[in-house]
């Protein structure tokens, strides 16, 4: 899956080289496959966050978006115009910001402004369209095209594909476009939040790529038969149709690999780490709160680079459903039991 998509955004740049759309970045790749705890190994999706970076003559300045009734924080990024007119003889390109595009030739490629966005906002359904479109137009300059076929699967805001065919079992993949924070491991994501509309101008931000690099890290620290992604891959296997998500047990686990002995995690220990994380899971019932692992957390690891308002911030409570809804408390006491 690496490989191919690698082989994708190689492709692809190359094809992008002479224009004024997003520069594509390095993938990355992101969720419970790449951390290693796949609770559905038969039914994988390899998913990869593509880092989008402004092209000549364009900046992304990142703006706060409304909050709405979720937990996380919500961002804009409105595209602006950078003066090129010293660069224009040995670029060969023209000042977007002095010579209007209604001025430009015909032949000379449009700005990011006039085909990406929407009212000078990255739209995310229109760059997930593009990528989708340059997926299929470089799809047979890839050597697997000669052995498999590419179905490119619906999907408004990533990029999501099946590859059939060959030695290899059906691979489906999905690629999200974000934009980096400074150099931090935090990007904001053209993912959708879960169970909320979101605005095609509307960029969440997200903690996949910090999450990937703790996991990876927490294991280079532990014992060599660490059994946090064993249990964490149990546990998600139980939730069956109880209310509680894959994430909320995840962020049980990086609280506890942060704050207990990693000697604990040894894999003589299996069932009492399995229980030990039920237990911090009936505490967080108790007190009607589970704090989101990256929200003013001393306890992060010093090698994941969050952004300084992050760091500071106060802990938000991703329980914040239960103290003021009864029922909602009920059923996730139920939900429990029942684990």
């Amino acid at each position: 899956a690496e490989s191919l998509v690698f082989g994708f955004i190689q492709n692809m740049r190359r094809h992008l080289q002479l224009s004024f759309l997003p520069v594509l970045c390095r993938p990355i790749g992101v969720g419970s496959t790449f951390e290693g705890w796949n609770p559905c190994e038969d039914d994988s999706i390899y998913c990869f966050l593509v880092p989008l970076k402004a092209p000549r003559g364009h900046t992304f300045h990142i703006e706060p978006g409304t909050a709405g009734e979720t937990t996380a924080r919500n961002f804009c990024i409105r595209v602006g115009l950078l003066c090129t007119c010293t660069a224009e003889r040995w670029a060969k390109m023209r000042c977007f910001l002095h010579h209007p595009e209604d001025e430009l030739k015909e032949t000379e490629a449009p700005s990011l402004l006039h085909t990406l966005c929407t009212n000078s906002f990255l739209d995310v359904e229109k760059i997930a369209h593009w990528f989708s479109q340059n997926v299929k137009a470089v799809w047979k300059a890839l050597p697997q095209s000669s052995q498999c076929g590419l179905t490119v699967l619906p999907s408004s805001r990533s990029c999501k594909f099946r590859v059939t065919g060959g030695r290899e079992r059906s691979l489906t993949i999905e690629m999200i476009f974000g934009v980096q924070q400074g150099n931090s491991d935090v990007y904001l994501s053209s993912q959708a939040l879960e169970a909320t509309l979101t605005p095609s101008t509307m960029w969440p931000e997200s903690y996949a790529v910090a999450e990937v690099k703790l996991f990876r890290h927490m294991t280079r620290q532990a014992p060599k038969n660490l059994v946090h992604l064993r249990c964490l891959r149990t546990c998600a296997h139980i939730l069956g149709s109880t209310n509680f998500s894959t994430y909320s047990l995840k962020t049980v686990v990086m609280h506890l690999l942060t704050t207990t002995s990693l000697s604990s995690h040894h894999g003589t220990f299996y069932i009492r780490h399995v229980l030990t994380i039920m237990h911090y899971l009936r505490g967080c019932l108790e007190e009607k709160r589970l704090n989101h692992f990256f929200f003013g957390n001393k306890n992060v690891p010093k090698e994941i680079i969050l952004p300084p308002d992050l760091l500071t911030a106060e802990p938000v409570n991703l329980f914040q459903h239960l103290p003021h809804n009864p029922d909602a408390h009920a059923k996730a006491w139920s939900d429990f039991n029942l684990l």
